[in-house]
């Protein structure tokens, strides 16, 4: 009597096999049609990257799919793929805020993929610094929390550093409390980033009200301690447990649910328009009354939807602000270039940060 499960079994086996070795082949053909491409841009003299192109390629992708495979997972799959191939043309050295495992460079992978090469900076204006003196490719710094709202360093730094927005990614952020142990009973200090502690403060008040805290300068700084120091507990992502060998105490402790980090890329360049994109300025205001009422009048009147506003004060000058306004659409739409215009009349000064492809509000899981 045959064992016809075993023998169907072993029949699909064969077929997957089969279907993995074509998959490996028409990535070899693809990586090969890329690099011809990104040889025959360099004779051109035109942009590696083309979000337009992209942008596109996931829309048939998704329309071919149907919702049979997970829309997802297919996304991912083909993310790594896309810029797997991209960057064989050239590839790109990323600047994140460290040490390795930190958030930050969780958004990196996320936008990167596997196949950058990813540097860890001490600081965000480190990132900021080795991005103008192109010592990186691109840098990926956070600039606000759902939560907790924005990250001041990485708005100041655009104030002194002459980089470029070349896009964005949004990272739901989930919180562990983790140390070498596992046990709670072990930790007499946590330590983390002051955001992330910020974050949790409602569940270690609960928790642990008298156990405290530490901020350090990143996640994954915090990790490191943790790996180091049995008596140091570390609030840190998913990606510094495996990184640091350590055990998890407690998974989600952050205090609100949809705790999501949005981070800019920044370089030396935007991109074309994709069709969808945001455009980020920074202005200084006339020192005259109803000054930012114009600036939202002209905007208006141009129609174009304002995204976030945010001031920040301008070191040295006292009551002195600036506005950092992020816009939907490209300098390149008709409205925004227009309101462009108006504005640089109308402003002390004016300073175009970038224009990028605005990310996928539902692709913010990594």
């Amino acid at each position: 009597m045959t064992d016809r499960p075993k023998e169907g079994i072993n029949r699909a086996r064969t077929k997957i096999d089969d279907i993995d070795s074509q998959i490996v082949h028409l990535l070899k053909e693809r990586l090969a049609l890329a690099k011809e491409i990104g040889r025959l841009k360099d004779e051109g003299k035109r942009a590696k990257w083309d979000p337009l192109r992209e942008r596109r390629i996931y829309e048939d992708l998704m329309r071919q799919n149907s919702g049979v495979f997970p829309e997802k997972s297919l996304r991912s799959i083909f993310h790594e793929i896309i810029t797997s191939c991209r960057l064989s043309q050239k590839k790109a050295e990323v600047a994140y805020l460290g040490p390795e495992a930190t958030f930050t460079h969780l958004a990196g992978v996320k936008y990167f993929g596997h196949s950058a090469e990813y540097l860890p900076m001490e600081s965000i204006d480190d990132v900021f610094a080795n991005v103008e003196k192109e010592r990186t490719d691109y840098g990926i710094v956070p600039v606000e929390n759902s939560i907790e709202g924005a990250v001041f360093s990485t708005l100041d730094s655009f104030m002194k550093y002459n980089v470029k927005i070349c896009g964005e990614v949004r990272l739901s952020i989930t919180h562990n409390l983790v140390c070498r142990s596992g046990d709670i009973e072990d930790i007499q200090t946590v330590a983390s980033h002051a955001q992330p502690l910020a974050q949790c403060r409602e569940w270690l008040r609960k928790h642990m009200p008298n156990v405290p805290t530490l901020p350090v300068f990143s996640t994954g700084a915090a990790a490191q301690m943790a790996a180091n120091n049995p008596n140091i507990g570390a609030i840190a992502s998913s990606l510094a447990i495996k990184t640091y060998e350590l055990q998890v105490v407690v998974r989600g402790i952050e205090d609100y649910s949809g705790n999501t980090t949005r981070f800019l890329v920044i370089g030396k360049k935007s991109p074309n328009p994709s069709g969808f994109d945001r455009t980020s300025l920074l202005l200084g205001l006339m020192d005259k009354p109803g000054a930012l009422n114009r600036v939202l009048s002209i905007l208006s009147e141009e129609n174009i939807n304002l995204a976030k506003i945010e001031s920040r004060p301008v070191k040295g000058k006292l009551w002195m602000y600036q506005f950092f306004i992020d816009m939907m659409g490209h300098i390149e739409d008709q409205a925004i270039k227009n309101g462009c215009e108006k504005l640089r009349e109308h402003c002390s000064y004016f300073e175009w940060l970038g224009s990028y492809p605005s990310a996928d509000e539902s692709s913010s899981d990594t």
